[in-house]
């Protein structure tokens, strides 16, 4: 039988401390939130592996489960505080949003795949609102926002998204190519938007987010 809160605690001394994690508030979250409970079924035993999990709705679109090393750079990086309102894109079983919710944010968790979007609900209860569409358009009914995260690789800058964001807000991805993707943080300036790279990372590509493919002869 294992032990889930021990392995909690193990995967944040041996996994997030180790890599830069250094929040105290983010540390807690990730050993308050049960992160066996948003795998699917019969993969428990591999929740707290240094690997990012593939998720998949029911209309076979790709979704993850960020590694926690991965996942917790981009959270920290967000800088999220009590209150502030948060929009988890690609939210998969609701992981990410629910650690953003422990974190006090108030979180909209945005899904394109009905089944997927219905585990969100299940699982995070009144801890999130859950809003089923199109994740490129984002949530424009409840933005702006202070923070957005999105759960897997775009390719293409997310402009709706960006501008759904406060002054000051801040956006983070992996962004770019497959083999040449980068943890991102955006921050917004008035009508502008400065980016800078975080850390060499690679997830599952959104298609929502897939660069056009260039015409070849």
């Amino acid at each position: 039988m294992i032990d889930y809160a021990q392995a909690r605690r193990m995967m944040v001394d041996c996994q997030l401390r180790t890599f830069d994690v250094n929040d105290n508030a983010v540390l807690d979250a990730f050993d308050t939130v049960p992160r066996e409970t948003f795998v699917p079924k019969g993969r428990e035993p591999f929740a707290y592996i240094d690997q990012t999990l593939n998720l998949a709705g029911a209309n076979g679109e790709a979704r993850c489960l960020p590694a926690p090393m991965v996942l917790a750079r981009l959270i920290q990086a967000l800088k999220i505080r009590p209150g502030a309102s948060a929009l988890d894109v690609g939210s998969g079983t609701g992981y990410a949003a629910a650690v953003m919710a422990e974190l006090g944010a108030d979180v909209t968790a945005l899904e394109s795949v009905p089944d997927l979007a219905e585990a969100v609900r299940t699982k995070l209860g009144t801890a999130a609102r859950v809003i089923e569409g199109p994740l490129e358009a984002g949530a424009p009914k409840q933005a702006p926002f202070d923070v957005i995260l999105i759960n897997g690789r775009v390719e293409v800058r997310p402009q709706a998204l960006l501008d759904q964001l406060k002054d000051d807000g801040r956006l983070a991805c992996v962004f770019g190519p497959h083999r040449n993707a980068k943890a991102t943080l955006f921050v917004r300036a008035g009508d502008a938007f400065g980016s800078r790279p975080l850390f060499d990372a690679s997830l599952p590509l959104l298609d929502a987010f897939a660069a056009e493919v260039g015409f070849a002869f």
